[in-house]
């Protein structure tokens, strides 16, 4: 197979990846490419991947309107270029903009939402051209019925573990937005009396900014710190030492690869109740289930209750990675051979006709 897997534009993508799409994105790429399948991958500067890569310059500054349309004018160019050049059989969008740089293309064309459907535009789910795939069960439910059957997301279980000693902070790691709610967390923290890491990538929207200077900065001490972006090895080091990892989102995730990542670990996870983090959490067996600061708080000191050995065992089962890759792999498969057998069948009727 010929597959490009085109990201967000403006997060770069790698094993070192902050946001949950452009991990993804990474994981399938590299699994296409790991397989022998010529994989490849459209993403902004600063990406790195094991598929083959190519990259469009990344704004400098504020990301305001006139940055995003000159990114999208360069996607859309090198999309329809790589396709030509390369004979690529299979477009993957992954950025929640992917219709301001969809190209005008016969191929088969999947967009992942990884993010809640209201963030996108009602368009999209009237368009015929594009496959629409959602990433968890509660996703699909809420959207309508053009929805494809949801491929939940996973983890690399094996390379997140290491043997480490359990300290007592919380953990918290993500993009720092404000939907996030990362306040939530640390004011929890602080009523529970034990520390708090912040790991996270303040990115340069003029909201994300705001957010971390009105909201977080206030709250941070000695206790409760901001130690920046967490790649890869730092994130592992993290997951694996930390009491707990609080997720105090305030929109409907439709997944939660650090709350997967937790697990593996064996890191309990105490998260509001929304969007697909219920499905992910198993309340008193994994982790808990919270509606606001003071349960996460109560929630906090009850995390000793927590049997890490039952969190691996549920994300073994659970949150595999390869189980994600092999189902995507299948999909690819499915519509490449679909539209081989369309292309022979028009190909047979023009001979025909002729």
């Amino acid at each position: 197979m010929k597959v490009l897997n085109v990201a967000y534009p403006f997060a770069p993508v790698g094993a070192d990846a902050v946001g949950g799409a452009e991990q993804v994105l990474t994981q399938i790429a590299e699994a296409l490419h790991a397989s022998g399948h010529e994989s490849y991958v459209l993403a902004g500067e600063g990406s790195a991947t094991a598929a083959s890569l190519f990259t469009v310059a990344r704004p400098c500054g504020l990301i305001d309107a006139q940055a995003r349309q000159r990114c999208y004018s360069n996607f859309r160019d090198r999309i329809q270029e790589i396709i030509a050049r390369y004979s690529i059989q299979l477009v993957h969008f992954h950025g929640v903009d992917f219709y301001e740089y969809l190209p005008s293309i016969s191929l088969p064309t999947i967009a992942t939402l990884h993010l809640p459907l209201s963030w996108y535009p009602e368009q999209i789910f009237r368009s015929s051209g594009v496959i629409l795939q959602c990433v968890s069960a509660s996703q699909r439910r809420s959207g309508p019925a053009c929805l494809r059957q949801e491929i939940e997301n996973g983890v690399p279980i094996e390379r997140l573990r290491a043997d480490s000693p359990r300290e007592t902070f919380a953990l918290c790691l993500g993009r720092i937005c404000p939907e996030k709610g990362f306040h939530h967390a640390l004011s929890a923290a602080k009523q529970a009396d034990i520390p708090c890491l912040l790991a996270g990538q303040v990115f340069p929207y003029e909201s994300h900014i705001a957010y971390f200077r009105s909201e977080l900065a206030p709250l941070l001490d000695a206790e409760r710190r901001f130690i920046g972006p967490a790649g890869f090895a730092r994130k592992r080091a993290l997951l694996n030492s930390a009491r707990c990892l609080l997720i105090p989102s305030t929109v409907q995730e439709t997944s939660s690869l650090t709350a997967m990542e937790a697990l593996a670990c064996g890191t309990p996870v105490i998260a509001f109740a929304v969007g697909a983090l219920p499905d992910l959490i198993e309340h008193g067996k994994t982790g808990f289930l919270v509606r606001d600061e003071n349960e996460m708080a109560e929630a906090i000191r009850m995390v000793g209750t927590i049997d890490p050995a039952t969190c691996r065992e549920v994300a073994d089962r659970r949150f595999d990675v390869k189980e994600m890759t092999q189902r995507y792999m299948a999909l690819y498969t499915e519509l490449i051979r679909n539209s081989q057998s369309q292309d022979r069948h028009q190909r047979e009727e023009v001979c025909h006709a002729a």
